[in-house]
């Protein structure tokens, strides 16, 4: 094994490796129709990652120059104890950021803890404002649950938060704008994302169920002017601007708008999988290294940094009109 001698992580097409998106679980208690089956099995306790040995990635990853790890599962606020690491996460040094994505189902009962530990800015699901709809795409009843949770995050004084709509043609696309004015009430930022093609799904067809960005910009025009940001928040979203408010309108489009040229980032899975795409299944097993040499930081580090030479140009979701890749979005981590 090579020795450890550089201080950031860079993939074989010169991208800097800045953003670690870690999984803390594949449970969650929603059973949202793109993200996972209704009758999903989960993974057994010994393959899960402990909260020990994700803090120790974390550390490695930010000792290799990763700015900023944003928590997600599965629904990272089921996870036992979620709140002691991100207090561990947030005390590195060479980090400037931990964030978390949520469905927001438990932040009235852990917003403020989260605050006080260190997470700055705070990404909450929400794909309906009636209460039918919601249920028919989360698989469950907790709307009024989730806006609690929403309105509980918008008073603990987080940096900033935003909301994070999946748009299904025929399912939701219709209430594209009544989101953006929600958004609004609240002075939070909103991303429309267009669907992630992961794992086989039978609730929908996902060709027929595709909705652009340009045309959920199209819609949210006719309502307010938007203006075209430069802000970047780390992610893959395209920000735009009102006049008349402080609410960012962003859009993740994996398919419309390809974003691989500027990736930045790389997944774990909570089984300890680095996935160098989300579009691809190629992945090196961490959790393999941090369980066989529990506590050697360089040897994690080296296994990080050879793994980046297959980090691919881009990704590629669909072959012969099927989903490639076919673990579902609970697997891959939020």
């Amino acid at each position: 094994m090579s020795s450890t001698t550089t201080t950031e992580l860079m993939d074989g097409f010169g991208r800097r490796i800045e953003y670690l998106r870690m999984s803390v679980t594949d449970r969650c208690d929603f059973r949202c129709v793109y993200c996972m089956s209704e009758d999903v099995k989960f993974l057994p306790r010994d393959q899960v990652l402990s909260l020990e040995e994700l803090a120790s990635i974390g550390q490695a990853f930010s000792e290799l120059g990763v700015k900023k790890i944003r928590l997600t599962g599965g629904e990272p606020l089921v996870r036992h104890d979620i709140v002691s690491l991100v207090e561990k996460l947030a005390a590195l040094p060479g980090l400037d950021e931990v964030t978390m994505t949520t469905n927001g189902s438990q932040l009235v009962r852990y917003a403020d803890a989260l605050q006080k530990a260190g997470i700055k800015r705070l990404n909450i699901s929400l794909d309906s404002l009636k209460p039918l709809r919601f249920a028919a795409l989360t698989r469950r009843e907790k709307l009024d649950q989730v806006l609690g949770g929403i309105r509980a995050a918008a008073a603990a004084g987080f940096e900033r938060i935003k909301l994070n709509a999946v748009v299904l043609k025929g399912r939701n696309d219709d209430e594209v704008v009544d989101l953006v004015e929600f958004a609004r009430d609240l002075n939070i930022d909103i991303s429309f994302i267009e669907e992630m093609p992961l794992g086989v799904v039978s609730s929908h067809d996902r060709q027929e169920a595709f909705c652009s960005s340009d045309e959920v910009l199209e819609r949210i025009q006719k309502q307010h002017v938007l203006q075209a940001s430069a802000e970047k928040t780390g992610g893959p979203s395209r920000y735009y601007r009102m006049q008349d408010s402080d609410t960012r309108v962003g859009f993740i489009s994996p398919h419309s708008h390809n974003f691989c040229d500027s990736c930045n980032r790389i997944r774990l899975t909570v089984e300890g999988q680095l996935l160098l795409c989300l579009g691809r299944e190629n992945a090196v097993d961490l959790r393999a290294v941090v369980r066989r040499y529990p506590g050697d930081t360089e040897r994690l580090k080296q296994t990080i940094i050879d793994a980046m030479q297959y980090k691919p140009k881009e990704h590629t979701f669909y072959q012969d009109d099927q989903p490639q890749v076919v673990r579902f979005m609970n697997m891959t981590g939020g």
